[in-house]
């Protein structure tokens, strides 16, 4: 094991028992070319970068890249497998205004990734292994099986995801509970794909069963894929992060959070993502050595996220126009929820053709279609309806957020017919 890893393992002390062999080995090489670079950085003379510049000491850029992107020429340098110092400190700044429950507690400086799903692979390298096991509801993104149990070798343990209309906190603290001394927990909040967010309530009993586990001598890894953070359209919906609550819930509990401008800030294709760490009575340098230990691993994989995805993120954070702006693609979401809430209502006969899962927030929403299979509904209102769909889970995945208001009627209805159309035989 190369040293500066060692010494990382030593900092974390008994933390380093989340880690997954992989994530033992892990290390940022602050002492190879990019320590050396750190050390020749204020010369008059710096001959350590693999950049180029022009004789101004400006960056050499040709124009025709320049003139595409109106930013600063330093946007278009390396930002570093840490990411950009300042987007990491405005970013976690903002983390307590969207969460203000974080107000007091300890956790890391973000890491800046690629994006969120490059950020669940960081976390899977760093802490699950073949001998270990995710716990996820039965409903969720298909990436995690891709991520977590073929590229890592883990072995997802599913639970129901709901029971009468609830989250099925039962069901997860079972499989919390069951043989093994480690497991790693995959919360997405709001969900994906059926849209929908922990009831405060219910988020409540969630830590409580988390903190049993950890109590019982469990090794909590909690993944928060907070991906279409901020997204939640009814009252009494648990509107944070469950980051705060896991961030000093037990030594035995570490916190790993997942967030980005991509869903938040409707920004999908700059792919600027953020993974953050924390578990109770974590010391600063024991952050520091957990920020390490994922740059190392964005340096090993990518070298360090896109520059210029960073600093435009950083420019419209500063924008004055930012806050009222966001608000507003909210809205336009928001309306489209309630819309969908108003079709249902005023379509009772649907309930014979279908079930809708519960639903509050995000993107989508789902439904289960009855007496018919979901897969050949899809491909019936692809044939017949023109309408494109996702199958999940045994689910028909309906994504709204595409889905202009005045056609969310015809969306239904196409819905519906197809299904009767596949339980009468009529489909081709």
């Amino acid at each position: 094991m190369n040293e500066l890893a060692r010494k990382l393992n030593e900092t974390l002390g008994p933390a380093s028992a989340f880690l997954s062999p992989e994530g033992e080995r892990m290390y940022f090489p602050y002492g190879g070319i990019l320590g050396q670079g750190a050390e020749a950085r204020s010369c008059d003379i710096n001959a350590t970068i693999g950049m180029a510049f022009e004789e101004d000491g400006s960056p050499l850029v040709m124009e025709c890249f320049e003139s595409g992107v109106n930013l600063d020429k330093r946007a278009f340098l390396y930002a570093g497998s840490f990411g950009l110092p300042k987007l990491r400190e405005v970013w976690r700044e903002m983390e307590f205004i969207k969460n203000p429950s974080l107000v007091g507690k300890r956790f890391s400086s973000p890491v800046v990734t690629n994006a969120l799903t490059h950020g669940l692979r960081i976390a899977a390298e760093l802490f699950a292994g073949p001998d270990d096991e995710v716990v996820v509801p039965d409903l969720f993104w298909d990436n995690y099986a891709l991520v977590f149990g073929e590229a890592v070798g883990s072995r997802l343990s599913l639970f129901n995801t709901f029971r009468e209309g609830r989250f099925d906190v039962a069901a997860m603290k079972s499989a919390l509970l069951a043989p093994g001394d480690k497991k790693i927990l995959i919360l997405n909040f709001p969900n994906n794909p059926t849209g929908y967010t922990a009831t405060n309530e219910d988020a409540a009993a969630i830590v409580e069963a988390v903190r049993e586990a950890a109590d019982a001598g469990k090794k909590v890894v909690v993944v928060l894929d907070d991906a279409y953070f901020g997204l939640v359209y009814e009252q009494g919906v648990h509107g944070e992060s469950l980051f705060a609550e896991f961030s000093d819930l037990s030594e035995n509990v570490l916190a790993v959070k997942l967030d980005g401008t991509t869903k938040e800030d409707y920004v999908w294709g700059i792919r600027v993502g953020f993974i953050s760490f924390a578990f109770k009575g974590a010391t600063d340098e024991q952050l520091k050595a957990l920020e390490a230990k994922a740059a190392g691993n964005v340096r090993s994989c990518i070298s360090n996220a896109s520059s210029i995805g960073q600093h435009l993120a950083l420019r419209a954070f500063a924008d004055p126009g930012y806050v009222q702006q966001k608000r507003d693609k909210y809205a336009v979401l928001k309306k489209r929820y309630h819309e969908i809430r108003t079709i249902l209502r005023l379509h009772p006969e649907y309930a014979d053709l279908f079930e809708a899962m519960p639903f509050n927030s995000g993107y989508f929403m789902c439904v289960r279609p009855k007496g018919a299979d979901a897969e050949a509904v899809r491909r019936h209102l692809i044939a017949k309806y023109s309408t494109g769909t996702i199958v999940l889970s045994g689910l028909i995945r309906l994504a709204f957020s595409t889905i202009p208001t005045c056609r969310l009627a015809r969306l239904f209805q196409n819905v519906a017919d197809a299904i009767r159309d596949v339980r009468d035989g009529a489909a081709s």
